[in-house]
């Protein structure tokens, strides 16, 4: 069976045909981390998404083989920092397999202990420190459901950090936008 859709005809959807769709979706760009100190593990991450308001709960999707989501399901929390544009070193460094870890990470993020035993960055756009509530397998990854219990306000003056059809960019900045 094929389907046409904006003139393009597409029998079954292959893999770089589906990663060039969803790239066309801007994202936020985030550090997902687990542990502090010497046991801090990072990874660059733009799959959150809001859930709940009651409760409170956030949706992350993670390799279900790949180092994070195993540390996540043994402690059961995690923190999900959302990145500002002056962060953007940090979402090319975090995403490489050779990233740092342990001590090296907490250094080189400016990272504090939240209180969920997880690194927060006190300069993030915003940051939210979750237990975890459930996992699901789903396809190559898994999607994990935490429970919010603690953030950040942000910074006074937005400058999220975006993702688009595989490049970083950014919002227009506020004072710009009020000038013109």
């Amino acid at each position: 069976m094929t389907a046409v859709t904006a003139g393009a005809l597409l029998a079954e959807p292959d893999v770089a045909a589906f990663r060039t769709a969803m790239g066309r979706f801007p994202t936020g760009v985030t550090l997902l981390t687990q542990g502090s100190g010497d046991d801090t593990i990072v990874m660059t991450l733009n799959s959150l998404t809001s859930v709940s308001l009651d409760p409170m709960l956030i949706l992350v999707s993670v390799k279900a083989d790949g180092r994070m989501r195993p540390r996540i399901s043994r402690a059961g929390s995690f923190a999900v920092n959302v990145l500002t544009e002056a962060q953007r070193d940090l979402a090319q460094e975090f995403c490489r397999p050779d990233r740092s870890e342990g001590r090296a990470a907490m250094l080189r993020l400016s990272a504090e202990e939240g209180v969920t035993g997880n690194a927060v960055l006190p300069d993030a756009e915003t940051y939210v420190e979750c237990v975890l509530d459930a996992e699901y397998a789903a396809g190559d990854h898994t999607l994990l459901i935490g429970r919010v219990v603690a953030l950040s306000g942000g910074l006074s003056t937005p400058d999220p950090l975006l993702f688009h059809q595989g490049r970083f960019g950014r919002l227009p900045s506020a004072a710009k936008e009020e000038s013109a």
